[in-house]
């Protein structure tokens, strides 16, 4: 899997405080990748981006 161009950004429920964190990227052709933000040059999920919008669509919503 080529991640060369990835534009990795923390995810905006990240708690800031450098502790359980994940990574996108959004911006490759027809995958978005996920990788713990503790280890950036460990495995990286990569997802079609239909999957990643119903991963989303489902995810429970906290204050």
């Amino acid at each position: 899997m080529d991640m060369t161009g990835a534009r990795w950004r923390k995810s905006t429920r990240s708690n800031g405080g450098g502790g359980n964190c994940v990574e996108v990227a959004d911006n490759l052709p027809g995958l978005v990748a996920v990788r713990d933000s503790k280890d950036p040059t460990g495995p990286v999920l990569a997802f079609p981006p239909t999957a990643w919008r119903s991963f989303l669509t489902h995810l429970p919503l906290h204050p």
